[in-house]
This record gives structure tokens, C-alpha cells and sequence, in this order.
């Protein structure tokens, strides 16, 4: 098993992503400075003088300066000249404003329900043809089929090529307080009831304190896995005559914010969760004021990384499934992250090349590693972090590459593949919006959120809900 190594503090982490594309220069007598070359030389013909303007988001590097040093980075690799601007906040309304106003990008980063609003537009290109002419993007080895299946349209076009895996939204908890109180994991909102309230009254931490919470979360983010105790999933569900149901706003999700206004009233749910940005919620359960938080599976990693960085000498997170209900363990499988080419692009087949080169290894360990020199470094074929790529925890816009042959030859943080799993076998589909689904969440959250705080009677919530939403045109009767 391959182990997590870092450069002037050698830690080491189990798991490994289930890949099996060899590591470069591992078992081949070809080097990465070879590859890169070859690569330079097949592109420089096609590119030279031109430059790959991308509109992104996550992808790249931390601060400015970084980012000159990605894109130096991405042309070394794949002979791309690229200019890539990142705003520093808003990216949505950014993405949205600079393809109204004509702004021309060859690339744009989004994710689905933001595609489909540009598709209606028909301000994206049809990739279709362009995707299935590829040798590497058609390749189900490489991506499967059933990804294609998400970000496919109505009409069966592709508007949209995978930046990353994306994994989904799930219970964390601190397993190591679990052991310390002999809890078993728990399947019923009644045993979740339980496990919050030995974390809050038996004093997992040790500290004699009566000071830590069963759960914390950042307003509703993400409360699906509890939910799925009565078969209710977040955001829209569309019937096949195009009803609009949201099933958050109906009786069913009744004796779910019952629940939460019992964990509430009885202390076991962290008092701030309805004002809760999610870096509060992170700190609750980085300082052992938490037991439970609700978010991404890839955090289980980088919360264990953060807590050995840190020192801390009792701590692990790991991820589980949500409550057992009638459609069984519902999770929330994140919205596709997308790159999508403008009609208005200069460069589209430049465009293409790199989106083929994001696919490969070279491209996947840029995507997570980083830069090569700045993040990590290879010697004898064996790849180590450096302590600025430590802290930037292998993630650079892709640290789940989609890329099914991809090995990180560095590994993976501890319990970080083992969330992944637990996200992709239990019923995790990706969530149907639209775009009303903004206009639509303000009023959920408001009635649902005085719910769980028990300020008025959940079935009077959920009535103000479907009130509100009918009235606004926002569902159908």
C-alpha cells in the first residue's frame, strides 16, 4: 500500500485512489521531462503566437503569483500558452454577467445547473461531435459512460467536459470519540438521536467540560443524510409531465425538522447552525467543540490532514452514510464541475487540445499535485510534497481527477477514499435545479430553518412553504 510522503516532515497516510494508470517514470524509461517536451513540440506549431484565454474558478493556483506559475505550468506540459483568470469572489454571477456582455473566453469553468442556464441561452458550443471524435474523452476507461449520462441535455447533447470527479455531501463524524464512548454507527434518526447526545453530555473530548454539540452544520448545508430517513431529497424533483415538486417543502420532510427542533431544544445541535458559514461549522469540528458535521466527503481527508498538521494527538474523522429510509441511505452526489467552450471563442480547437491534456496523467497530476518544483518534486521516479504543496492539500481545481486510470502516486489522506466509496454505493444522485431553484431555496430555508430552531410547529413550515412557492410560480399544484 502506497503512503503519503511530504518533504521536511515525512507523514504518512493509508489509501490509495482504486486506479491502476502506472506512475510516470516509475516502470517506464521515458521521463517527465521527455513527455513534456514531445508534448511542447506537438503543440507548439498549432499555438504558437495564440493564447488559451479560461474564465476559472477553483483550477490553478492559490494567489497570483501561483497562478503565473500554473499557467507557465500547463504550457511546459502541454505546449498550451494559456492566460487564466480566476475573480476573487462571485465567480457565478461573474460567469454569467461576462458571457452576456459578449466577454470572450475560449474556456469557462461551471457546473451543471449553471450550463444549463447558458444552454438555454445557446451561448455554449455543441461538444458533441467534438467529444465523440476524441479518442481519450470517448474512452470509457477514462470516463465512464455513466458520467456522460449527467451533464448530457434534454436533446442528448454534450455541452460540458469534466473538470473532476465530484463527489457528494455526507455525515462526518469523529470516529475517534465514537470509540472512546463505544458507539456503533447509527441507521435511524433515533440512534443519530443517540449518538448526539452521548457526544454531548459524556465528555468525548476529556476536558471536564460541558462543552462540545452532537452535530453541527451550516444552515441546511447539508442535511440530506438525514432527510433520507423519510425518502426526501433535496432541491426539485420533475414528474414526466414537468410538475415541480420540491420535497423539502412537503409533509414528508415533517418529521425530520421535528426531529432536528428536539435536538435543538435539547442542546445536542450546535446554537449558531442557522447563521453558520461552513468554515464555522469546520472549526466546530476542528477544536472538538463538534462531533458531527454535514459536507463533502473529500473534507474527511483533508480534516485528518489538518488535525496532524496541527498535532493533534486524538483525532479522526471519518464519513458515513446517512439514516436508513424507504428509498434507503440518500446521499447527495455534487453538481458536475464542467469546462464549456463559448460560441464566441476564439480558439475552440485550442480549446479541445486542452481538455484532452486535463485528462491525461500530466494534466491530473497538475489538477492535484500542482506544480512540479512548487508543490512537489521527483526523484528516482518517487513523487514527494513539499511543504507549500502540503498545504495546499493536493487539491489545485481537480483532486479527484475523472480520469478512471489515474494513480496520485503520492496517495491518498487518510479516509478519504473510504468516504468516496461510501458516497458513490449508497444511492448518490446529483440534484435537479432549475433556474428558479435560487428564488425557490430562500423561501425553504426560511420556514424550514424556524422548524429546527423550534419557532413555529414544522407543519405550519412546510404549509407557509408550499404557500409562498405556489404563489411565486415556483412549483405546481
Amino acid at each position: 500500500m502506497k503512503q503519503l510522503t511530504v518533504i521536511g516532515s515525512k507523514v504518512m497516510r493509508a489509501g490509495l485512489l482504486s486506479m491502476f494508470l502506472l506512475i510516470a517514470g516509475c516502470q517506464s524509461s521515458t521521463s517527465e521531462e521527455d513527455v513534456s517536451e514531445a508534448n511542447s513540440e506537438k503543440n507548439r506549431e498549432a499555438s504558437e503566437g495564440e493564447t488559451l484565454n479560461i474564465l476559472t474558478n477553483v483550477v490553478g493556483g492559490k494567489n497570483s503569483e501561483e497562478m503565473d506559475m500554473f499557467e507557465k505550468e500547463v504550457e511546459r506540459l502541454s505546449g498550451i500558452s494559456v492566460n487564466m483568470v480566476k475573480p476573487p469572489s462571485d465567480y457565478d454571477q461573474k460567469l454569467l454577467a461576462s458571457i452576456s456582455s459578449g466577454e470572450q473566453y475560449d474556456l469557462v469553468y461551471l457546473t451543471k445547473p449553471q450550463l444549463d442556464i447558458l444552454v438555454e441561452q445557446n451561448a455554449l458550443t455543441d461538444l458533441t461531435e467534438a467529444v465523440n471524435n476524441s479518442e481519450r474523452l470517448s474512452d470509457p476507461s477514462i470516463i465512464p459512460e455513466e458520467e456522460w449520462d449527467l451533464v448530457e441535455t434534454e436533446n442528448e447533447k454534450i455541452y460540458g467536459v469534466f473538470n473532476k470527479l465530484e463527489g457528494g455531501t455526507m455525515p462526518i463524524v469523529r470516529q475517534d470519540w465514537m470509540e472512546k464512548l463505544n458507539l456503533e454507527q447509527p441507521e435511524t434518526l433515533e440512534e443519530f438521536y443517540q449518538l448526539f447526545k452521548a457526544f454531548s453530555e459524556q465528555d468525548p473530548d476529556g476536558n471536564g467540560k460541558d462543552d462540545t454539540y452532537g452535530l453541527s452544520t451550516a444552515g441546511l448545508y447539508d442535511i440530506q443524510g438525514f432527510m433520507s430517513a423519510e425518502g426526501v431529497k433535496a432541491r426539485y424533483t420533475i414528474d414526466e409531465d414537468g410538475n415541480r415538486t420540491i420535497p423539502y417543502a412537503t409533509q414528508a420532510a415533517v418529521p425530520v425538522y421535528e426531529w432536528f427542533a428536539t435536538l435543538y431544544e435539547e442542546g445536542l445541535l450546535d446554537p449558531n447552525f442557522a447563521t453558520n458559514e461552513t468554515g464555522d461549522m469546520r472549526e466546530m469540528f476542528l477544536t472538538d467543540r463538534a462531533g458531527m458535521v454535514t459536507y463533502w466527503d473529500a473534507w474527511v481527508g483533508l480534516f485528518n490532514n489538518t488535525a496532524e498538521v496541527e498535532d493533534k494527538e486524538h483525532f479522526e474523522a471519518k464519513g458515513m452514510a446517512g439514516a436508513d429510509g424507504p428509498n434507503g441511505k440518500m446521499l447527495r452526489r455534487g453538481d458536475p464541475s464542467l469546462w464549456s467552450i463559448p460560441v464566441n471563442a476564439e480558439h475552440p480547437d485550442m480549446a479541445m487540445e486542452f481538455l484532452e491534456f486535463w485528462h491525461t496523467e500530466e494534466g491530473n497530476i497538475l489538477g492535484t499535485l500542482g506544480i512540479k518544483g512548487h508543490d512537489y518534486q521527483v526523484e528516482d521516479g518517487e513523487y514527494e510534497l513539499t511543504e507549500t504543496g502540503r498545504e495546499h492539500s493536493m487539491d489545485h481545481g481537480a483532486p479527484y481527477p475523472m480520469n478512471q486510470q489515474f494513480e496520485n502516486p503520492v496517495g491518498s489522506y487518510a479516509g478519504a477514499e473510504e468516504a468516496q466509496s461510501v458516497i458513490l454505493d449508497n444511492n448518490s444522485t446529483v440534484e435537479t435545479s432549475t433556474a428558479d431553484w435560487p428564488e425557490a431555496e430562500k423561501i425553504v430555508e426560511n420556514y424550514a430553518l424556524e422548524a429546527m430552531m423550534g419557532e413555529i410547529p414544522a407543519d405550519e413550515a412546510v404549509e407557509q412553504m408550499q404557500k409562498e412557492l405556489l404563489q411565486a410560480d415556483l412549483i405546481d399544484e
